[in-house]
This record gives C-alpha cells, structure tokens and sequence, in this order.
C-alpha cells in the first residue's frame, strides 16, 4: 500500500488544510510473517520492543516471535488471556510494562491495538502493528476509543508507523470477525453523511477529497461482499486495505468524522450501558453494522418529509443524567459543557437548510434494501438481537446515544427535527 502516493495526491488541498499521516509503511501481503523483522528495521523501528497480544492473537500470528528473534529484537512479552475490551487499566498496565522498551508491538486488532496506541502516545514510544484479523478500521487511526469507569471516550492517540498484515493469517480469521469489519466499513456511510450536514449547520470542517477517500474504500468492500468471510487471501487482503484506508483518512483530517458518526455513539452507548450492568458487549464492528441498519432507515425515512416544521430544542438534562446514571452522567455533562453542540441552530436554520439536508441523505445512503443486501452477503449481523442488544436497549441508544458526544448527527438533531 503506497501510503506517500496517497499522501501526495493531498498535497495542496481546496480545504486548505495539509493532510500528513505518521505511518511510515502498510505491508499487507501473503507470507510476510517471516519478514516481519525484516519489515520494522527497514522502516527504523526501534529493537527493544514490547510485544502485546492475547493468547489467541498470539498463535495466529505463528513465526512472528522467530522472525523478531532472526532480526536481534529484544523482545518483552505482555500477554493476556482474551483481550476483549479496552480498559484504561489496560491501558496503565502497558504503559508500566514499556517503561524499559522504545516500541510497542500490538499483535491483534481492535482492543489490543487502542490500548497499545494510548499508551505509546502517552509515554512517547514508537507504536507498530501486526494485524491478525480484517475486523475493524482503526489500524491506522490517531485516536483510541477506551472506557474509563464504564464510559467509553476517544482518546487523542499515536499512529502505528508500520502495519503489517499477512493475507495468509487475515484470510484464516474466524468469519464473525471478517463480517464486523464489513460492518465498521459499512458505518461510514451514515458517518459521511452526518459530516456534511455538520458542515452545512455549523460550518464544521469538512474535506470532500477526504471524503471521497473514505467513500471508495467503502464502495471496494463492498462489491466483494460476497467474499468478505470465505478463506481467500485476495479479498482478505482488499478487506483489510479498505480497513486501513478509513482509518488513514482520520488521520488526513485529524478528526474521526470521515470513519465515524452517530452510528458509532449508538454503538458505544450500548456497550456503556451493559458494562454498567455488569455486562460485557460483541464485538465493535459488529454493532456498529446493526446501528448503521437502523440508522439508515431513520434518515431515509427523515428524507421522505418533504416540509417540516422544526421546534426549538428543550432538552431536560435530569432526564438524559437519570438515563446515563451514575458513573456516565457526569461525563455526559462534561461533553455538553459549556455549550452543547447544537448551540446557535435554530428551527428556521433547520428549515431553511432542509432541502439540502435530505440531498445529502438522498445522494449519500443506500435503500434499506441494498444495505441488507450488502450485510446479509457478508454475513454481517442486522439485528439488535444479533448482538445482544434487547429491544428496550435498542430505543434507548436512539434517543440518548447522541448526548455522549460533543458531535452533530443527524440523530442528535432530531428532537428539533421532531421525526
């Protein structure tokens, strides 16, 4: 993957703004496990490394330790059991691990890779990756999504210098996590379209070269949908290079907006809710894709009224405190403080603009129909069952998901919208 290409076609930008990315090299090819090392000092990766991973991600990445060892690494080992969330905790115990180390090698995706990034940002060590599976887009992302006291925050972070995926281990992950990446892709286009409205409404920054960076990764996956969880090395590899993609984008416009919308708050409003309850969640991508379905159908829906008549918003923080509960709502105060987000719209705002709202639905969404399609022929879940979500979870990650963040959605303007 030519990272500097991509980087180049940039270069003096119509947003004004200089799109870099600290990842040195994306390797993505069949067999280079064994390279491994090979690939790290080529590209000035420091020897005295730290070596994360889980007992799982650790055995599919057989003859990665061999390859470090050929190349004089010397290598400190944390491994858990089954890493399946990011914990600050988690992320403190790296941070204590790597105090001797200059670089922090993640083995795994997901949780193992957002603990490692946080805590080499925060302890200003080198931070690599190697990817065993094509389960989700934050490879190359510059922030980490971690829970702190049952609250889930995007953390400003470090990007990997250098990602290494061997096709040959990405196309032997088990299918459920091929299909959440499928569905972390398919988030971006409800994350697009939420982007475009923030920069009518508020004037947000919004980059359409980035933009449309992110929207052919999404268009690639999914016209190999019907390959996403078959044991072919090919779409594997075109998986995880659209992973890798999205997540260089956020890098580009040093926001998650071109990876992320309302449909990854409802997401972490469910995971919040059930670590409250004691409860651990599925996997992202997978819940991200199940909030994607829903939300589609929202703002499709929301783009069939043709007139509206938009109210003023009268939000009663005690009922959103009594909602969070204790250990959330204080976070959720401090995301809406000292102004939240919608500050300054108005209904005649809302009204106004709403033409050009619903041709940004219109031009940016699929119909419900192809978006099944797509998910049913990946294998990806489409119902809030499917993850474990109960019905009553499911509306109330609707109407309040969008109060975690200081970031306008779609979905955070509807009680204005009144739809």
């Amino acid at each position: 993957m030519d990272i500097r290409k991509i980087e180049k076609s940039l270069k003096n930008c119509p947003c004004g703004r200089e799109h870099r990315c600290d990842v040195r090299s994306a390797e993505i090819a069949p067999g280079i496990t064994s390279k491994t090392g090979e690939i790290l000092i080529q590209n000035g990766f420091p020897k005295n490394i730290l070596l994360v991973a889980d007992e799982n991600t650790l055995k599919a990445g057989q003859g990665l330790e061999e390859s470090l060892a050929r190349s004089g690494f010397k290598v400190k080992k944390l491994i858990y059991k089954n890493l399946r969330r990011a914990d600050m905790e988690q992320v403190e115990e790296v941070e204590g691990a790597c105090e001797d180390v200059e670089g922090i090698l993640s083995v795994g995706t997901g949780s193992l890779n957002d603990i490692c990034r946080l805590a080499a940002f925060r302890q200003n060590k080198e931070f690599a990756v190697f990817a065993t599976a094509p389960s989700m887009d934050g490879f190359t992302s510059n922030s980490a999504p971690i829970t702190k006291n049952n609250f889930k925050f995007s953390y400003p972070a470090v990007q990997p210098s250098v990602i290494i995926a061997d096709t040959r281990i990405l196309a032997a992950a088990p299918a459920e996590l091929k299909s959440a990446g499928f569905g972390d892709m398919i988030g971006k286009y409800i994350g697009l379209v939420d982007w475009k409205i923030a920069r009518l409404l508020i004037d947000e920054y919004y980059c359409e070269r980035v933009a449309e960076l992110s929207r052919r990764a999404v268009e690639k996956i999914v016209a190999i949908a019907p390959k996403v969880t078959a044991e072919d090395e090919e779409s594997a590899g075109a998986v995880m290079e659209a992973l890798v993609m999205t997540g260089l984008c956020m890098g580009f416009a040093q926001s998650v907006r071109p990876a992320s919308g309302a449909e990854h708050v409802v997401s972490h409003f469910w995971e919040v809710k059930k670590l409250q309850a004691g409860l651990d969640s599925d996997f992202h991508g997978k819940k991200v894709g199940v909030a994607t379905v829903l939300l589609n159908r929202i703002y499709r829906e929301a783009a069939r009224i043709e007139d509206i008549e938009p109210r003023e918003e009268k939000t009663d923080w005690q009922e959103i405190q009594d909602i969070y509960g204790p250990g959330l709502k204080e976070d959720v105060m401090k995301a809406n403080t000292p102004a939240t987000v919608t500050q300054g719209i108005s209904p005649g705002d809302l009204k106004k603009n709403w033409g050009e709202i619903r041709r940004i639905i219109n031009d940016g969404l699929p119909s419900d129909e192809e978006l099944s399609a797509m998910m049913n022929a990946a294998g990806a879940a489409t119902k809030p069952s499917e993850v474990d979500v109960s019905p009553e979870l499911t509306e109330l990650g609707l109407k309040y998901s969008a109060f975690m963040r200081r970031r306008l959605t779609l979905l955070r303007l509807r009680p204005m919208l009144n739809f």
